[in-house]
């Protein structure tokens, strides 16, 4: 059987959340790297290991663009801080993270006339996901630059709270800042 990095397997991770099951794919890989074949239609990126989105997210800082083996060392070192501070499967605690840091409901901008009005919509299952590794990812960089936390323990640390559910993650304050200006579009 096939683990990621080596040393978690996928089939003891669950996903909770009935609206994402469709959309994290656990499919054990070797090496989570598809070489971009999933590029070819707007959904197929469903198709790919969830840790593999995470590691395409963490390319997109200005010193990490198109540098995939810094981003996959980045999330593998993570990973092995996660398993040491909570002794958890990480990609389970990745999961959880993506299921708590996944806003439920946005703002559209309809106009009448010459006035925009915000209105609060659902937000699609696969757009839950984004904007959650979005999220996570960003809050990791926000957090260790200028600083003298890593990256990777940056990333553990923002995906440890985040599924934990904890007000200090990035994540979770973006998904709730969001979800508060929705609340009010009603």
């Amino acid at each position: 059987m096939a683990k990621i990095f080596d040393k978690w397997e996928l089939d003891e991770v669950e996903v909770r959340d009935p609206g994402l099951v469709r959309y994290v794919n656990l499919k054990p890989v070797l090496v989570p790297h598809s070489m971009g074949r999933h590029a070819k239609q707007v959904f197929n990126k469903s198709e790919l290991c969830i840790v593999e989105r995470l590691i395409n997210k963490m390319m997109r800082k200005e010193h990490n663009t198109g540098k995939k083996m810094k981003a996959y060392n980045i999330v593998r070192d993570a990973f092995e801080i996660i398993y040491q501070r909570t002794k958890r499967n990480p990609v389970q605690v990745l999961v959880e993270a993506i299921a708590n840091a996944g806003p439920r409901e946005e703002i559209v901008r309809l106009k009448y006339g010459g006035i925009a009005v915000p209105k609060a919509v659902d937000t699609s299952a696969q757009r839950r996901v984004d904007q959650a590794l979005m999220f996570i990812a960003k809050g990791a960089w926000a957090t260790s630059f200028k600083s003298r936390r890593s990256i990777a323990e940056a990333l553990a640390s923002e995906i440890i709270a985040a599924a934990e559910y904890d007000a200090r993650s990035f994540a979770i304050s973006q998904k709730d800042a969001k979800e508060r200006v929705a609340k009010g579009a009603r």
